[in-house]
């Protein structure tokens, strides 16, 4: 994804419009096509063993549901609060335990933000509007202050709400709420079968590819992202599905078994008229918005962070899978804390959208690219190799904050920069880093493929022979698979409805890899 995507990622089972139709959607396609194979396989079924029948009982007609429609929802973001359906006309939300959305409740008496919530925060409620409409409305009541989209209300003040907005409470970027106006059908292009299981909210980015959305999958509300692929930009090949050269919902299947703590999990697939990926969502945004001016991170920190991602590549490498867009923007975060865990995003796309359209995609942005690819006309061909070189300039950024080739050096071309391997060397950017860490970065971003570092050399560099690191990542570790089997927050009543990959490539599931390197 481009710069803008925080991927916020960016981009997890959660709310998410998928846009999929045709014949392959999401997890029913490994569904679909294991029972297609045992009703075709030529054994009778136990219902054709049964003695045949007189009469058959009546099919009991399906009834309505004639449970009440909400005229508003709000999807909570922080963890441990639930949803709200709008039945009635008003609601009221605070710590007082009168009020029909009650914090104290809920899992989140213990935190800090929550001792900042006023008995009677906020207020929503509706009014009739033109043409026997109804308008919805929220009114502070606060003492630290209510936010719609950033903008404060100011105690006694009523705005009116519209589809996708965001409420925070006392803070103004502690969002809590999101609004969703069921009248509003943002999603009638994307598939049947998307919007009966995920609703989509705000659009987290964009980029070359398409775009990355918030959303929140119906059932339980938890906020996934789904990345749409606009197919048209890419797909030219007019050939039927199945005498395509691959058939994007198996690579996506395959996607789909992947398992890495350090790589995102695609969660659902549905395609369309365009492609949607359903992703993880990562709270901690992009790394590229952590590591350029004014943000710097520390050597640690990026030792920290580099260790992780050359985990995640050397599963992929072991699997027969290569990145190839390898950069910032790619590896995203799961906290806005500095301790956190990354996951690198993307690492199918090569696969989805083609070599072709690939290769356009990433001339568009060269800087990390290796020379071997740009001296070429297209990545195939090339090895895992290219990866490292990404890593380096990955590296290269995180530990200087500048990036080792640009279009803006007036004297050498950005191309010549890099298959020269003439990276621009700042003494003052990095005076403050070990020799150590600089020679790893020389020895990734080597033009020699031959000499250049592969991961398992680079995971015994000296650099990062550090175990009090390599413990902090096994604690994260620890922590969020404890997170995953803990059981599920309380939520209040609601009333809503039920890159390619090498020719090495291992024809079957690839299984979690260790979190360690042998």
């Amino acid at each position: 994804m481009s710069r803008s995507l925080t991927s916020t990622a960016r981009l997890k089972h959660s709310y998410l419009v998928n846009g999929g139709g045709g014949g392959s959607q999401a997890v029913g396609v490994g569904v679909s096509s294991s029972s297609s194979s045992s009703s075709s396989s030529g054994t009778l079924s136990s219902l054709e063993t049964l003695p045949a029948q007189e009469t058959l009982p009546p099919i009991a007609e399906e009834e309505p549901d004639e449970r009440p429609q909400p005229w508003g929802r709000l999807f909570a973001l922080p963890a441990g609060l639930g949803p709200c359906d709008c039945l009635k006309n008003e609601y009221w939300f605070g710590r007082d335990p009168s009020c029909e959305y009650s914090f104290t409740r809920l899992n989140v008496a213990h935190t800090e933000l929550y001792k900042q919530y006023s008995k009677k925060h906020f207020r929503i409620f509706r009014e009739p509007g033109p043409r026997n409409s109804h308008v919805a409305y929220i009114e502070d009541h606060s003492a630290n202050g209510t936010y719609v989209n950033g903008q404060r209300l100011g105690k006694g003040n009523k705005f009116p709400l519209t589809h996708n907005a965001e409420i925070a409470l006392a803070l103004h970027h502690n969002k809590v709420f999101v609004f969703s106006d069921p009248m509003v059908d943002g999603q009638l292009e994307c598939p049947r079968e998307l919007r009966e299981k995920y609703i989509i909210s705000k659009t987290l980015g964009s980029g070359a590819c398409g775009e990355v959305k918030l959303a929140f999958e119906k059932t339980t509300c938890r906020k996934v992202a789904i990345k749409i692929i606009n197919k048209s930009r890419f797909m030219t090949d007019t050939l039927p599905e199945n005498e395509r050269p691959f058939n994007v919902s198996t690579e996506v299947e395959i996607l789909k078994k992947v398992d890495h703590p350090c790589l995102m999990k695609i969660v659902d697939f549905f395609e369309g008229e365009d492609f949607y990926i359903v992703l993880e969502l990562m709270e901690g945004g992009e790394l590229f918005d952590r590591v350029l001016p004014p943000a710097r991170l520390s050597e640690a920190t990026c030792k920290f962070y580099f260790y992780q991602m050359l985990l995640a590549v050397q599963y992929l490498h072991e699997h027969g899978i290569i990145h190839r867009d390898l950069k910032l923007e790619n590896v995203l975060l799961s906290s806005p804390e500095e301790n956190c865990l990354i996951k690198i995003t993307d690492f199918g796309q090569s696969k989805i959208l083609g070599e072709t359209s690939l290769m356009q995609t990433l001339c568009g942005t060269p800087n990390y690219l290796a020379p071997e690819v740009l001296s070429s006309a297209g990545t195939a061909g090339y090895g895992r190799s290219v990866d490292c070189w990404s890593l380096g300039v990955i590296l290269f950024m995180c530990l200087s904050g500048y990036p080792p080739f640009s279009d803006q050096n007036p004297q050498q071309p950005m191309r010549e920069q890099i298959t020269h391997g003439k990276y621009f060397f700042c003494a003052d950017k990095w005076k403050r880093v070990s020799k150590e860490a600089f020679d790893l970065v020389q020895k990734l971003l080597t033009v020699d493929v031959d000499k250049r570092f592969k991961i398992a050399q680079a995971l015994e560099h000296p650099w990062l022979q550090d175990n009090g690191m390599k413990q902090r990542f096994q604690q994260l570790l620890t922590q969020m698979n404890d997170s995953v089997l803990a059981p599920e927050a309380p939520t209040l009543p609601s009333t809503s409805r039920k890159r390619r990959h090498e020719k090495e490539d291992t024809p079957n599931p690839p299984k979690r890899a260790s979190q360690t390197p042998s």
